[in-house]
């Protein structure tokens, strides 16, 4: 791969804008990201080069590691000591980064910033991206942003003019509504004060596996924010799952696995360990699957987040099996230690992947609501990964890194299939839990922190269905190994949702029918706003129908 230039201020009289990029914490993420990057950095200094600017990189390529990329967070304070504060700054993302390799550099930079990502799947750049939005918004930092195909295009062009001359991009913002602003029936209203206040009154509690996770600064929620919806936190160690994990019987773990088999989930196993799925990496999962229920039940959680990824990489393969099949209501069922009766029988422990914890607050919420109103209980969060038109709509391609609830699937459990998570992220593997999700009805929610105060961000949607060789192209452009949901948001373009969403992950639950998702919609908003949480609704009750 050609070196990444790094030209110096005084090479050119034209004026400069300096570019960082913030990468994985895993050599084997950069390195195999990194010509898509590279890309990315051409084409944009080429869009920056017609409007008579230089685009200069502010670290090197690394000859040594084979990749351009900021990779830790002291690294990215050292590079930030040679910028100028008051130099216009791009990050550029084409891949996934950590947020908090650069954000303390950027919460102390004066100049305009400019967050920047290409218009792909192959990488979640577009989820790197608004992860670092989500972050800038928290830490009370000032920034534009962009996003382009291949950074030709009208609107790129435009709005890119507009920042090289004013230090700012403006979006449409239309869509979005303050919710005093609209309508809420009276019976929704009710049923959401009420949920608020039996919530405030009688507290619930997150159990989190060790705080933090890739970096995301954004799913962090302060203690003080939290406390006051009456929700507190339950610190807990993964040494202790993983404990938990590995003293749980084998007869027990055997007994999970034959309970998913019969169901009719498939799993694609192999012989190899370090390049296949073998049934030994499921066992395992199982068993955490089984102590992660009474570690909770333990400490009475409400619901709990395990960190992923980073954190147990190293020792056990990934928990996604866990997180999907805890965030279903027909699960495995697992005893108590003394065997007297079944953990949290009938319903979720609701999930938070990634232990982001306003997922968390809005998975315990969204599961009330629908239990209140006789609806489907399953929620799960995905990544906003990427998305095309087809037909007359635009579909998003949601996507959650390993497991969905297979309520959400077609055929359920049955259209559930297990694959190894690719070998760079997780050396120990671990079987996803994929499905294509199932036409219908959803609630598209997000709650984030911005000025110290929780608010949220929440409309409507529907789930389409694809051909099967679209669904697969799609899959190929992103990864195959995950689950996929084709979404559309009701009166929310491309642009406005990219312009507005503070965060890469977006909450989804679905309602038995568009009369009742309204109703949940409502009921949830009113839940929320009863909880002094800022709510704003936005797009549309249909394609078509506002509010």
């Amino acid at each position: 791969m050609p070196k990444a230039s790094r030209k110096k201020p005084f090479a050119s009289l034209r004026p400069a804008v300096q570019l960082i990029a913030s990468g994985d914490l895993r050599l084997s993420a950069n390195q195999t990201c990194w010509p898509a990057q590279h890309a990315m950095e051409t084409a944009l200094g080429e869009a920056l080069a017609a409007e008579g600017f230089d685009l200069v990189r502010s670290h090197p390529y690394k000859e040594d590691e084979k990749h351009g990329f900021i990779a830790s967070q002291r690294e990215g304070i050292e590079v930030f000591r040679s910028i100028d504060p008051d130099a216009p700054l791009i990050v550029a993302e084409a891949v996934w980064q950590y947020s908090h390799h650069v954000l303390a550099g950027l919460t102390t930079h004066r100049g305009p910033i400019l967050t920047v990502a290409n218009w792909s799947g192959q990488w979640p750049g577009l989820v790197g991206m608004l992860n670092l939005n989500g972050s800038l918004t928290k830490a009370g930092v000032r920034y534009s942003t962009l996003w382009s195909l291949d950074f030709t295009d009208a609107f790129f062009k435009s709005k890119l003019r507009q920042w090289l001359k004013t230090g700012k991009v403006t979006h449409d913002l239309s869509h979005v509504k303050k919710l005093d602003k609209v309508k809420v029936p009276a019976q929704s209203a009710k049923l959401g004060a009420h949920l608020g206040q039996e919530l405030r009154s009688q507290k619930a509690i997150l159990g989190i596996f060790d705080e933090g996770c890739m970096g995301m600064f954004n799913a962090i929620i302060p203690d003080h924010a939290l406390h006051a919806c009456g929700v507190f936190k339950e610190r807990l160690s993964q040494s202790s799952l993983f404990y938990e994990t590995m003293k749980t019987p084998d007869d027990e773990a055997h007994a999970v696995l034959a309970w998913l088999e019969k169901k009719g989930m498939k799993f694609h196993f192999g012989k190899d360990h370090a390049t296949e799925l073998t049934r030994e990496q499921v066992l395992l999962q199982c068993k955490m699957y089984i102590a992660a229920l009474r570690i909770a039940d333990d400490f009475g959680c409400d619901s709990i987040g395990i960190q992923y990824q980073q954190g147990l990489k190293d020792l056990l393969p990934a928990s996604d099996l866990v997180e999907g099949t805890l965030n279903n209501a027909d699960r495995p069922p697992v005893t108590s230690r003394d065997g007297t009766h079944v953990l949290y029988k009938g319903e979720p422990l609701v999930h938070f992947n990634e232990v982001d914890e306003c997922a968390g607050l809005d998975g315990l919420m969204t599961c009330r609501v629908h239990q209140a109103l006789g609806q489907p209980v399953e929620s799960t969060l995905h990544d906003v990964r990427w998305g095309e038109q087809y037909g007359d709509d635009y579909v998003w391609v949601l996507l959650i890194s390993g497991a969905a609830p297979p309520a959400h699937f077609i055929k359920g459990w049955k259209g559930a299939d297990g694959h190894r998570q690719p070998t760079m992220y997780f050396p120990n593997g671990g079987s996803t839990l994929r499905g294509v999700s199932k036409p219908g009805e959803i609630v598209w929610s997000r709650i984030y922190v911005e000025n110290e105060t929780l608010h949220m961000d929440i409309g409507r949607g529907g789930v389409v269905e694809l051909p099967k060789a679209e669904t697969e192209r799609r899959w190929q452009a992103t990864t195959p190994q995950w689950p996929i949901m084709h979404a559309v948001t009701y009166g929310v373009s491309r642009d406005q949702l990219m312009a507005k969403h503070k965060a890469n992950h977006i909450q989804v639950a679905y309602a038995n029918d568009a009369k009742a998702a309204d109703h949940c919609l409502f009921t949830k908003a009113a839940f929320a706003r009863e909880l002094g949480i800022k709510v704003n609704v936005c797009g549309s009750r249909t394609r078509t129908k506002g509010w």
